[in-house]
């Protein structure tokens, strides 16, 4: 991605790309739109392919999914709530 690791760069990135990456922490590549917000964000260029998206290294995709466990509060969202009800 960049010359130092994500880990270093953080706290330089907006809410969209942290958000997005909390959500996807087993990504590899980054689609470019992100990719353009992160270079922006840190006023360097990104490696990009031909797609303009970023590939990951295995120690960015590490610190990822460490701050994405962190982030989640350890219970997952199962999008419903359950009532529990007693039958006659």
């Amino acid at each position: 991605m960049t010359d130092s690791p994500l880990r270093d760069q953080w706290h330089r990135l907006p809410s969209t790309v942290t958000d997005w990456l909390f959500d996807n922490p087993g990504c590899v590549i980054i689609p470019r739109t992100l990719s353009a917000e992160i270079s922006a964000a840190l006023d360097q260029p990104l490696t990009w392919d031909v797609h303009g998206e970023t590939s990951l290294s295995e120690e960015d995709v590490e610190f990822i999914r460490m701050k994405a466990h962190e982030h989640s509060d350890g219970k997952p969202d199962t999008g419903y709530t359950f009532f529990d009800s007693v039958q006659p």
